[in-house]
């Protein structure tokens, strides 16, 4: 079994390879001050001027030259080709909340990957912060205080099942799967409550209220075991 690496009381911030806006990730080490690099992420942290507490990875996209500018006790090398450096990172940090930048694009094979990371390690409480969305895996019930129009999304990973209130669409007593019926371009007309019966639906909402997400999450337990 890998190890845990990083054990932590508070949120913690990882980053990915992808697309990393520095302002954006000003915004999330305000809430999760403590970082953590996948691999080749840590040129992200580097070139806004922050030294990762640990890269974690295989090690096949970080560059030399970043290398050299680790320390080598933050190296953590994973050889395991069965798992991303998504699921590597996301097993070796324990965590009340990990905030990842990085891991919605700009490619679509990984950013489907990082959403099958979310689903397989639900333990592991997640946020992924897009430029213009967040994305999570939703857990057993979740009130927030949206906007009149808020676009709340639901995509299932697996069957599952949901209910909720304050959504212009309800979705009280549907079932949903991939290759059925989905949940997205719903849109709040007010705050919402939403529960599920399983770890398999990932919720999508505005970027905006990603504050306000990690505050309800901090505050409650996480539900899935």
């Amino acid at each position: 079994m890998q190890p845990v690496i990083v054990h932590a009381d508070a949120p913690v911030t990882l980053i990915g390879g992808g697309a990393v806006d520095p302002q954006t990730l000003a915004q999330v080490l305000d809430m999760a001050p403590r970082l953590v690099a996948a691999d080749g992420g840590a040129a992200h942290a580097l070139a806004a001027g922050h030294i990762p507490e640990a890269v974690i990875g295989d090690m096949d996209s970080l560059h030399p030259a970043d290398r050299a500018r680790l320390p080598a006790a933050t190296i953590h090398r994973i050889d395991d080709q069965d798992s991303t450096d998504f699921d590597k990172c996301l097993m070796a940090i324990r965590a009340p909340l990990v905030l990842g930048l990085g891991f919605t694009g700009p490619r679509l094979d990984h950013q489907m990957a990082s959403f099958n990371s979310l689903v397989r390690h639900h333990r592991t409480r997640c946020i992924l912060v897009g430029p213009h969305e967040v994305v999570m895996l939703a857990p057993p019930s979740l009130r927030l205080d949206l906007t009149p129009g808020d676009t709340v999304s639901l995509f299932p990973m697996g069957a599952v099942e949901a209910k909720s209130e304050g959504l212009h669409w309800p979705v009280g007593g549907l079932s949903f799967a991939p290759d059925g019926r989905v949940g997205t371009s719903n849109h709040a007309t007010g705050p919402i409550w939403l529960a599920v019966t399983a770890p398999k639906m990932l919720l999508f909402l505005p970027r905006r209220v990603l504050g306000q997400l990690v505050a309800t999450l901090i505050d409650r337990p996480y539900g899935w075991d």
